[in-house]
């Protein structure tokens, strides 16, 4: 009894202190980026000034006075938000079909989406640089980055809410076309609300996944359409990085979508639990 208590004191008071270890660690990179954009480009790489400098708000200035960040900030909004949307308008009819109405082939067709995710984004950069600038005549528009982070995000749109809406009962989707209600109705008034949860959590994770994009947003725009990771590219010069000014565009860019986040750690946790608990 003694070693059982003892085992259960131990796990009490040590599991704790590892968590915060894990968290303090996860935590650390952000923390020294914010760190970093208090100081000046040259303090920045002097050893002597690693902790101890005088703070400055020049990177910030600078930034929002000579690099336009809130134009890049509103490029960022309007694609994520709208790549956000159309993924979402296709994954879920298409999640439910193959919840609700599956066939030989819905496992493989899942699989061969997720596959798509494997492919190397350089291979694919050539061509379709080409095509936008040469043929479509789309290149830097909000059009092109929308269609393009909808389209590499929405196999894991897909999967997760297909993953959500098998854990409904088929029998309530079966009652509704009983009652004469329609596949939108089914949709739009039955499926949404009790899988609310992962819905949601699957559209914050695929605005955080396009918000994020860096590699096709900097190389399928240069000024029209150039969002947030564009800028962050941007502070990069034949003599080098500029660390400060570096670190203070990245911590504007990465601040909204860790307050969107925090605030929405809530719907976040529910909808990744959702149908873990019969």
């Amino acid at each position: 009894m003694s070693i059982v208590t003892e085992k259960t004191n131990f796990g009490k008071f040590y599991r704790p202190i590892l968590a915060w270890i894990v968290a303090l660690l996860f935590f650390f990179p952000i923390f020294w980026m914010i760190f970093t954009s208090f100081k000046t480009d040259a303090d920045a790489v002097k050893p002597e000034h690693l902790i101890f400098f005088k703070p400055t708000l020049d990177n910030y200035l600078n930034m929002t006075e000579n690099y336009d960040y809130w134009r890049f900030a509103v490029n960022s909004i309007i694609t994520s938000t709208f790549a956000t949307a159309l993924a979402l308008s296709v994954g879920i009819p298409a999640a439910y079909s193959m919840a609700f109405n599956p066939s030989r082939r819905t496992k493989d067709v899942l699989v061969w989406m997720l596959s798509t995710k494997m492919l190397p984004a350089a291979a694919v950069l050539y061509p379709m640089t080409f095509l936008t600038k040469n043929f479509l005549n789309i290149f830097d528009t909000h059009f092109l980055v929308i269609i393009v982070l909808c389209l590499i995000n929405l196999p894991i749109v897909i999967w997760m809410l297909f993953t959500y809406f098998k854990e409904i009962p088929k029998e309530i989707i079966e009652a509704g076309k009983m009652d004469g209600v329609s596949t939108w109705g089914e949709i739009k008034d039955i499926l949404i609300p009790l899988a609310w949860g992962g819905v949601a959590s699957t559209a914050l994770l695929c605005f955080i996944f396009c918000w994020n994009e860096a590699y096709w947003t900097v190389r399928l725009t240069t000024i029209d359409a150039a969002t947030l990771s564009k800028l962050i590219e941007g502070n990069r010069a034949p003599e080098g990085l500029f660390f400060g000014r570096l670190s203070a565009v990245s911590t504007a860019a990465v601040g909204p979508i860790i307050i969107l986040g925090w605030f929405c750690q809530k719907q976040l946790v529910q909808g990744l639990t959702f149908g873990a608990v019969k």
